[in-house]
């Protein structure tokens, strides 16, 4: 039997889009692609006093996502997606040991989680064409999602290298598994 098609889609909240994202439609594109090719979607929320309480509009998905019925949701306060949340018990109850990650940001929760995720022993494909964020005074987001991209590919975890992938050559993979 092959190996599950996890995907775990982090903080692709409306509230989130409050502050523009660079590609919001070619990354939500993408992550529609992986989605619905997976056979498990996991949703990281985050939540947050300003637009990002839970319940409220801005904690939503944004509208344009494709959620299958069988998703699982995490909630989050931390840009850890496994500090102090349920994820990791998730993740154990589905016998989930890696995952393909996209979302948002690329250099503040995706990074985070990646690395603890990695650090946990998870094996890790980032869908490197499938993460956004936003421009930030040292570096234009399109310059941190490349470095990002680059820091993610040469991290240093052994037994356990992380891996970047555009979204097609993650689907022509599962394909053939």
């Amino acid at each position: 039997m092959s190996a599950k098609r996890v995907v775990m889609v982090v903080d692709m909240q409306q509230g989130v889009f409050a502050t523009p994202r660079i590609r919001r439609e070619q990354c939500v594109e993408l992550i529609n692609k992986l989605t619905n090719a997976a056979d498990t979607v996991i949703f990281i929320q985050h939540i947050e006093e300003g637009g990002l309480e839970e319940g409220s509009a801005g904690f939503q998905l944004l509208p344009e996502l494709y959620q299958p019925a069988s998703a699982l949701y995490v909630t989050k306060t931390a840009c850890d997606s496994f500090y102090k949340t349920r994820l990791e018990d998730v993740l154990h109850e589905h016998n989930i040991t890696g995952f393909v990650m996209c979302g948002c940001a690329t250099d503040y929760c995706v990074d985070t989680t990646l690395k603890n995720g990695a650090s946990r022993g998870y094996a890790i494909t980032v869908a490197g064409d499938a993460h956004t964020t936003a421009h930030r005074p040292a570096a234009q987001a399109e310059t941190l999602i490349a470095h990002y991209n680059d820091v993610w590919r040469n991290l240093t975890v052994p037994q356990n290298p992380v891996f970047v992938k555009s979204v097609e050559t993650i689907l022509n993979e599962w394909q053939t598994n």
